[in-house]
């Protein structure tokens, strides 16, 4: 719920969710659409990336303090995942 309060004023075209039922109870039905397909590439890269990044596992110690280190973990990281990133150069 929380989420929502964050994004509900935003326009967006549509929301895409997994088949929860609770998502029913606060998006638009109009804008609110339910499939796996949609969300399964979403929640891979989620995914790979708490693997990879301490600062992006729920509740831990490693944290950062500052947006643009996050963003800048996420350049690295998505730059050696595509083999885009040499340490040799």
């Amino acid at each position: 719920m929380k989420l929502w309060e964050n994004i509900k004023e935003l326009t967006v075209s549509f929301y895409c969710s997994d088949c929860w039922k609770s998502y029913k109870e606060f998006i638009p039905a109009e804008k609110h659409l339910q499939t796996k397909a949609e969300t399964f590439t979403v929640e891979g890269y989620n995914s790979r990336v708490r693997h990879y990044l301490a600062r992006s596992k729920r509740k831990g110690k490693c944290y950062s303090k500052a947006e643009h280190m996050i963003e800048e973990s996420l350049d690295l990281l998505f730059l050696n995942l595509n083999n885009e990133l040499s340490i040799l150069n």
